[in-house]
Order: C-alpha cells, then sequence, then structure tokens
C-alpha cells in the first residue's frame, strides 16, 4: 500500500463497507457528521451539538456521493471522508464556505490487494487526528489519515486481521484492536507513541474469543464479549481497565433472540466505574430500541427510541443524561434526551428534543430484565497488565 498526493477522481464504493452507526460523534461530544440523503443523492451532513439547539449544515461537493462513503467529525468543525475510487482511498476535509463547500485534499491511501479492507476507527480523543485500518489477509496495517505533517502516514503493520477500534486514554496514545489468529480472536493494545507496539489486553480463557466493544477512560469501565462462559456463544459482560477481579456477565445482559450492542459509557465517573450508565443498541425482529444500564444495578431498562433515531449513535453527559441523535422529515436535525434513574428508579425525559418541556419528555418503558444473577462463570482475570503497557496509565 502507498500514500500519494490525490487529485478529484469519480468515486466507486462497490467494495465499501457501510460504517456500523450512522453517525459519528467527537469524543467531547461537540460536533457530530453523517451522510444524509436527498433523493437518490447522498452528501455529508455536519451537527453542532454543543449549543442551546442542534442544528445541521450540509457539506455537498461537486457530485453526489457514493452510498456507504465515510465521514468523520473533527474538534475544529471540519468534517473527513473517506471515497473509495479503483482501490484508492481518497481523504479530503470538507468545510462550510457561505453559500459551497470546500474542501482540503489530504491524500490517499492505495490498497492494491482487492481483499483489503480499509476502514475509519472511531474518532481519537483529541479530536485533531483520525485513523484507519487496513485489514489484508494476514496482516493490518495502521494509518493516520488526517492531522499528519505530509497526508497519510503509514504507522504499523500488525500480524493477524484486526476489526474493532476502542480508544483507552484521553490522549489518543492506547488504541485497543481486536485481533484475529489462529481462528480466535483476542483484544490488544497499540500503543502509537511506540511505533505500533503491540501488547495482550483480553485474555478470558485460551480457546474463547474475547473482544472489547467500548471502553470509558474515567472509571476504567470495560464492556466486552466474549463466549467464554459459553463457548460458541458471545455474552456481554463487564471489568475494569487495571484490576484483577475476572470479568462478570451478567443475566440482565443476556436477552433472547435479541442483540445488545453498547455505544455510550456515562463519562466523569473517576474510579466509580459500576456508577457509570451505558447505553445500548437492542435488535430485535421488531426494529431497535434503545437500553439504559449500569454494573451497580441488576436490571436493564429497555425504551422505545425516538423516531428517526440513527440508531447506535448517542452519548452520555457526566450528570447522566444520555443524547440521542435522530432525523425525521418533520425534524431533520434532533437530539432526544433520556435521564439515567438512581439505582432502582426509572428512566425519566426518554424521547424527548432538547429543548422540549418535561411534560413533553415522558419515557415510554417497554420491558425490564429483572432476572436474578446468574453465578459468575469462574474466569482468569480480564486483564493482564502486568504484561502490557496500560499499567502505567491506571490510577490504582
Amino acid at each position: 500500500m502507498t500514500a500519494c498526493a490525490i487529485e478529484p477522481t469519480a468515486e466507486n464504493g462497490d467494495d465499501d463497507p457501510t460504517p456500523d452507526a450512522p453517525c459519528a460523534i467527537t469524543a467531547d461530544g461537540t460536533y457530530a457528521a453523517r451522510l444524509a440523503r436527498d433523493g437518490d443523492s447522498w452528501f455529508p451532513e455536519r451537527w453542532t451539538l454543543d449549543g442551546p439547539e442542534p442544528y445541521a449544515v450540509p457539506l455537498p461537493a461537486h457530485q453526489p456521493e457514493e452510498p456507504g462513503t465515510e465521514v468523520q467529525p473533527m474538534a475544529d468543525g471540519r468534517v473527513l471522508i473517506r471515497r473509495l475510487s479503483q482501490r484508492r482511498h481518497a481523504f479530503s476535509l470538507l468545510y462550510p464556505t457561505g453559500p459551497g463547500t470546500g474542501e482540503l485534499l489530504l491524500g490517499a491511501v492505495e490498497c492494491p490487494d482487492e481483499d483489503t479492507v480499509l476502514r475509519l476507527l472511531p474518532p481519537a480523543p483529541c479530536g485533531q487526528r483520525a485513523y484507519a485500518v487496513a485489514v489484508g489477509r494476514r496482516s493490518t496495517a495502521l494509518w493516520l489519515v488526517a492531522g499528519g505533517a505530509f497526508g497519510p502516514e503509514h504507522l504499523a503493520e500488525i500480524p493477524g486481521r484486526c476489526s474493532g477500534g476502542v480508544w483507552l486514554d484521553r490522549r489518543g496514545r492506547m488504541l485497543a484492536l481486536d485481533r484475529e489468529v489462529g481462528g480466535r480472536t483476542k483484544a490488544i493494545v497499540v500503543d502509537l507513541e511506540r511505533g505500533g507496539e503491540v501488547s495482550p489486553l483480553l485474555q478470558i480463557a485460551a480457546g474463547s474469543d474475547d473482544r472489547l466493544l467500548l471502553a470509558d477512560p474515567d472509571s476504567g469501565l470495560l464492556l466486552i464479549s466474549s463466549d467464554a462462559p459459553s463457548p460458541g456463544k458471545p455474552r456481554l459482560g463487564w471489568g475494569v481497565l487495571g484490576s484483577s477481579l475476572p470479568v462478570r456477565f451478567p443475566e440482565s445482559l443476556r436477552l433472547a433472540d435479541r442483540a445488545l450492542t453498547p455505544f455510550a459509557i456515562q463519562p466523569g465517573q473517576v474510579l466509580q466505574p459500576e456508577s457509570c450508565a451505558v447505553g445500548l443498541r437492542i435488535d430485535g425482529p421488531f426494529g431497535s430500541w434503545v437500553g439504559v444500564w449500569r454494573p451497580a444495578d441488576r436490571r436493564l431498562h429497555q425504551l422505545a427510541a425516538p423516531d428517526g433515531w440513527l440508531a447506535g449513535s448517542g452519548l452520555w453527559t457526566e450528570d447522566g443524561v444520555l443524547r440521542l441523535p435522530y432525523a425525521t422529515e418533520a425534524e431533520p436535525c434532533g437530539v432526544a434526551r433520556l435521564a439515567m434513574p438512581p439505582a432502582g428508579g426509572e428512566p425519566r425525559g426518554g424521547g424527548s428534543s432538547e429543548g422540549a418541556s418535561d411534560a413533553d419528555a415522558a419515557a415510554e418503558v417497554t420491558a425490564d430484565a429483572l432476572e436474578p444473577e446468574a453465578p459468575e462463570p469462574v474466569v482468569p482475570r480480564p486483564v493482564p497488565l502486568q504484561q502490557a503497557p496500560l499499567a502505567r496509565l491506571v490510577t490504582k
């Protein structure tokens, strides 16, 4: 693979995978970006979230974008876009310029092997840099695609096929990836300040697939998927970064015929992982809805999502309010609020848009998982920090 200067070219995104979530949000919650649709045409759209009310700014280019084109907001308000053309991934920064859209060309990454898949990683904590991984047949290339000195920079080549991508610190130094080697997937840590040095992160059982789904640097809370307690059937569990305690797999996070995916953890709860609220996307036979949960509780609150929810997108405030972006024909840019209840209480404000009255903020609770906790599987502790560089970053 090579990096090169770029010129505008036609896009072809036939092999471009669709991002997991339809909306990306900066780590500080200031901006969001998504690929919006107008009839048969797709265009990038930036949302500003830190004002009294959210508002959207369209950023159309000279021609419509291909479905599956990735966009990501930066901390300065510009939007990174990745376009695919003939195995060539071109990167640009978009920004509003009065009635039009400005575009700063950054460069491109070429993937000669047709089996290589390149995708953006979640927004970096600093908001000034952006990263991507190119997953090949036997290895994964890590790229800095925005924020470098001379266009895209190749940072590391990691043996194995990597998926996922979770930031473990506020500096954007420690990146967790899920690496598949020898038919098993284990979470690893990549140290960006040590040339991409790799260390193990999750080692629950020798034959288990252990993936890191989400992490909060303030509290150390980790949300994990593993089939260690039930081989071949992944379970959702939680652990604490730097802790010697085993991963726990609550029965409240085990729903029949439904898939649970965590997408946001409440920040600012320093050294209080059990008090952190977690937002989850729940997918079932009748669509998607919202779950809210915290480790200290033995229940999962299930609530109807706001109409037009950009499913799998959202963020918590430090005081426990979950903000869910949504877009409808009547309200193309909205944010609903949901307050996490105290232990034993009910959520407040579900489905209300920002600026709405308390009377409009009544939550619709569809069900609660109130089963008693099952005995926890006895498994080794999940985070072998004696061998990983994260130990020195964790406050004991």
